[in-house]
């Protein structure tokens, strides 16, 4: 009934969502399937063509979207006629996008499944996920023992985790024990942390241009005032660091050091340690955000190994290798501050959830977690390829070329080239299409021309005749 055999491809052509996505609207418009009747479930699908469960649910939904299936609750998924809106149980209605706000581009976008080209995202696709690492993982949960797991926990998270942390992070050049590690949930509630815990309402801190959105955001909550230095190929721009240094006196830098979001941009080693050296003289934190160091395939300048653990406040996670919902991340430092750390995150949340942090150390105990990292590096190189030939063939302009990490920062040509990029978000959210403007990114909410692109969303034709009709000359 379905014509479908899988092609893994490495050459930049169609993903296997896509690939499915196409399976069923040839065999639609053929008619060999027709209104009314029943698809295979997610999990049968799966099993029927050797692909995962992650796959076939993004196919799904965007057949939803698109109108060739619909969804209904208990009874699964349905054939509707082509070119008709799906429906749901309940008034009838056509897709209509969501409107392009701060709080859809924080919140909601994460609940909302119906838009097909999420080249705007955050995260990696659940097809490129270590699927089968993440269920054996789970499996082994199963046989843990209740009493195990039936406390709060330790404040500081599960201990044999945070001794896989220091060890993996003393493979690049920082040492420190288990004791100078938080675990958390995820990044952003670590950068929460330690904004709680070092800084006070009213003091100035310096981000960079463009910054990661939900730090922006969580400054904001805090109370900080926010001034911004421009980042560069090279890393920050240091002679702008250094004027706003004097001008503000900040009491805290965040940085990304490699692979930053949104630019894909890494520090070099001269430019880190001209950002030690300035908070060496002035007295000022460093908070790294090292959350996509395992997707660079070569090395790169880690400031809290480089500081000796005395200005620099790090953190990672495992949402970029292992799953978005993985929300696990840890913050590592000198031992009093991180036991304030701890004190703050016990007061406002109590311990993180231990069972989770036990799956992410299953999976990497299992030993496939290298395996993976070096897959979806792959992957991403060539989704960097592809992504960057349609922007040269669209005329787009890239800040930088990584070849690694998940986005590129670009700005289109054409009559977009010098106008802010948040109606352009607009009218591609019209045709299904999810783009980040560079607003999101900017202290100051300026609507600039720059767009953050996730590659591995960013490959789609339909993305890019898009952009070459409505970004023309």
């Amino acid at each position: 009934m379905i014509d479908f055999q899988p092609v893994r491809r490495r050459d930049g052509g169609p993903t296997l969502v896509e690939q499915v996505i196409q399976a069923f609207a040839r065999a639609i418009e053929q008619q060999e399937l027709r209104a009314g009747m029943s698809v295979p479930s997610v999990r049968e699908f799966a099993r029927q063509h050797g692909v995962s469960t992650f796959t076939v649910a993004s196919a799904y939904s965007r057949l939803v979207a698109q109108g060739w299936l619909a969804a209904r609750p208990g009874a699964g998924y349905r054939v509707i006629s082509p070119g008709r809106p799906a429906r749901v149980p309940g008034p009838a209605a056509a897709w209509a996008p969501p409107r392009l706000t701060s709080a859809w581009l924080l919140s909601d976008i994460y609940a909302d499944h119906s838009i097909p080209i999420k080249a705007g995202c955050g995260w990696l696709p659940g097809e490129w996920l270590n699927e089968e690492g993440l269920h054996q993982a789970l499996r082994h949960m199963g046989r843990v023992p209740a009493l195990r797991i039936s406390g709060y926990g330790h404040p500081y998270g599960y201990a044999p985790l945070r001794e896989s942390v220091a060890g993996a992070l003393g493979a690049h050049g920082l040492m420190a024990e288990a004791d100078q590690v938080v675990l958390t949930q995820g990044v952003t509630h670590g950068l929460d942390m330690v904004i709680r815990t070092l800084l006070r309402p009213g003091e100035t801190v310096i981000v960079e241009q463009p910054c990661y959105a939900n730090l922006l955001q969580l400054l904001r909550l805090n109370g900080l005032r926010v001034v911004a230095v421009p980042r560069t190929e090279a890393g920050l721009d240091i002679d702008e660091l250094q004027r706003l240094v004097q001008a503000h006196a900040p009491r805290a830098l965040f940085v990304n050091t490699v692979l930053q979001n949104p630019s894909g941009m890494s520090l070099t080693m001269p430019n880190a340690f001209r950002l030690l050296q300035l908070a060496e003289q002035h007295g000022f934190w460093i908070i790294e955000d090292d959350i996509s160091r395992d997707l660079l395939p070569s090395h790169g300048p880690l400031l809290a190994a480089l500081d000796g653990g005395q200005r620099v406040v790090y953190l990672g996670g495992y949402s970029k290798v292992i799953s978005p919902s993985v929300r696990v991340g840890y913050v590592v430092a000198h031992r009093d501050v991180i036991r304030d750390i701890a004190r703050t995150k016990m007061a406002v949340g109590l311990t993180s959830p231990e069972i989770m942090e036990r799956v992410v150390h299953q999976v990497i105990r299992e030993g496939r977690l290298r395996a993976h990292i070096q897959r979806t590096r792959e992957r991403l190189a060539q989704a960097h390829a592809q992504v960057c030939r349609h922007m040269d063939d669209s005329g787009f302009e890239i800040a930088a070329r990584p070849q690694a990490g998940l986005f590129l920062w670009a700005r289109p040509s054409g009559r977009w080239r010098d106008q802010g990029a948040a109606a352009l978000a607009e009218q591609a959210l019209r045709d299904g299409i999810w783009l980040a403007p560079g607003s999101y990114f900017d202290a100051a909410e300026t609507d600039t021309p720059w767009l953050r692109f996730n590659v591995a969303y960013s490959g789609s034709g339909e993305l890019w005749r898009f952009m070459r009709r409505v970004c023309a000359p």
